[in-house]
């Protein structure tokens, strides 16, 4: 139980690597504010865990009101919040032929301006708990695929604002932010992407071992694994930190030729 009595507020968590945190978390001793786009995956989601150990919210992140109204319905449910998670996000292709900057300054609101109002609406409460903030990126931050531009530099970004704040929050305020960057995660939602992109429905099965040599690509449960040291105690005065998460090292990498 190495998040007893903790409150956590875990945005994108009704499907993929956010529910799998926030399933992880309330098996770690946690309560949770679970958010997202799908109210029935919610609402299902609130069933199983529990509708003492965790509530649901309903709210689109590129709303200005949407951060400070998960704050409050966090404290109002449970009475303190320790945690926030920033896993909500626009995974969408685009290139520089198909990003206008409509949907590029979308992308960033949800991606990275969001992220940050959260954190600015949760400082009061996490400095009051010792709190701590993690952050969900992408391995595409350091450059992205050549289809995920507008997504790949809304990662690059958060990485930076992980990075600032960590050093400013936790000297000033006591509350730590960190950072993880998953590499490809077998989530519903990417599933259903890459079988919009014309893959077979069982495409996961045969993943060419230059991007997965394990044979399969991740989990969401492996990513909810690292997520729980990050937001208990044992991290201790970690911060301002980003890990990536993948099966191979992404700097530097020159995979065999054969």
């Amino acid at each position: 139980m190495r998040l007893a009595g903790k409150v956590i507020l875990v945005t994108g968590s009704c499907t993929g690597i956010g529910k799998a945190i926030a399933q992880r978390c309330v098996a770690e001793g946690a309560r949770v504010l679970i958010h997202g786009l799908e109210p029935d995956w919610g609402e299902a989601l609130v069933q199983e865990l529990g509708s003492e150990k965790a509530v649901f919210a309903h709210a689109d992140l590129a709303e200005a009101e949407t951060p400070a109204k998960l704050v409050e319905l966090t404290l109002q449910t449970f009475g303190r919040l320790d945690a926030v998670v920033n896993n909500a996000a626009m995974v969408v292709s685009s290139n520089i032929e198909t990003t206008d900057l409509t949907f590029f300054r979308r992308v960033l609101d949800v991606n990275t301006l969001a992220p940050f109002a959260l954190m600015q609406a949760a400082l009061p409460h996490l400095t009051k708990t010792s709190g701590c903030v993690l952050n969900i990126g992408s391995v595409n931050a350091w450059s992205g695929e050549p289809n995920l531009l507008a997504y790949s530099v809304s990662k690059g970004a958060l990485m930076t604002l992980t990075r600032n704040l960590g050093d400013t929050l936790f000297r000033e305020f006591g509350v730590r932010v960190n950072q993880i960057n998953p590499g490809w995660v077998l989530t519903e939602k990417e599933a259903q992407r890459k079988q919009e992109q014309g893959q077979p429905a069982n495409w996961y099965e045969t993943i060419a071992p230059v991007f997965a040599p394990s044979g399969r690509i991740l989990w969401p449960a492996e990513i909810a694994a690292a997520a729980v040291y990050w937001l208990s105690d044992e991290s201790g005065p970690i911060s301002g930190q980003v890990v990536d998460l993948e099966q191979y090292p992404l700097l530097g990498r020159n995979p065999p030729k054969h």
